[in-house]
């Protein structure tokens, strides 16, 4: 696919006015998705939050410096949020990957406290293809096979309807650097690393569209409901 039709599936729908505080991870979506913004509504207007989890060490303090620099580059204001999310886990008796994902974004509410602020993610239809699978596998009402919505209570998604190949062939063709997170590639260190390293291959083997349709099929569901 062209560099233009996937350009054509962004969605920038954010408000006129107000801080867009975008979650840069450092991985492919996220530095894509500052960049895109970026060219977008210039850095004025952008904040970038990094949150280190406490989880992955000498890495996670890699992507750090690497989130630092490619802000530093492009003017981009950052604020960087330490956590131990191990300990917060323990203590209130919480998967890891569940409260890292709370923690998260509690740092990214905490940074758009303007009215008018917003919050960006990276999600793509692939993460939300996934999370309608995973939501089903682990048993859920018709609201949890929705999906995540393009827009809910100042989060932001304008990655929703590209896949991650797109945007993983868009940053390869614009030399948009990123760093990589080990655990990614590891299907045994979480149960959505299963889903998408084992499961999803395999479905799209019996159908290319699965993505696709299982996105369709969420929001169908939302109109619905």
């Amino acid at each position: 696919m062209k560099a233009e039709e996937i350009l054509r599936k962004v969605r920038y729908d954010f408000p006129q006015t107000g801080a867009i505080v975008v979650g840069l991870s450092g991985g492919a979506d996220s530095t894509l998705l500052a960049h895109l913004l970026l060219k977008k509504y210039g850095a004025a207007r952008l904040h970038a939050v990094h949150v280190n989890h406490g989880i992955r060490g000498a890495e996670a303090g890699r992507d750090e410096r690497f989130v630092r620099d490619f802000c530093a580059v492009r003017g981009l204001r950052l604020t960087v949020f330490q956590r131990d999310v191990p300990r917060l886990a323990a203590e209130r008796r919480e998967g890891l990957e569940e409260c890292a994902r709370r923690v998260r974004y509690a740092c990214f509410a905490e940074t758009a406290a303007g009215e008018s602020d917003t919050i960006a993610t990276a999600h793509n239809a692939d993460d939300n293809a996934e999370t309608i699978l995973f939501n089903l596998i682990r048993g859920t009402g018709a609201a949890g096979l929705t999906g995540m919505a393009y827009q809910q209570n100042g989060i932001y998604r304008p990655l929703l309807d590209v896949t991650r190949a797109e945007l993983a062939a868009y940053a390869a063709d614009h030399h948009i650097p990123h760093v990589e997170d080990a655990t990614n590639a590891d299907s045994a260190a979480a149960a959505r690393n299963f889903l998408r390293l084992e499961v999803m291959p395999r479905l799209k083997q019996i159908n290319p569209q699965t993505v696709a349709h299982i996105n369709d099929a969420g929001r169908r569901l939302r109109v619905v409901d």
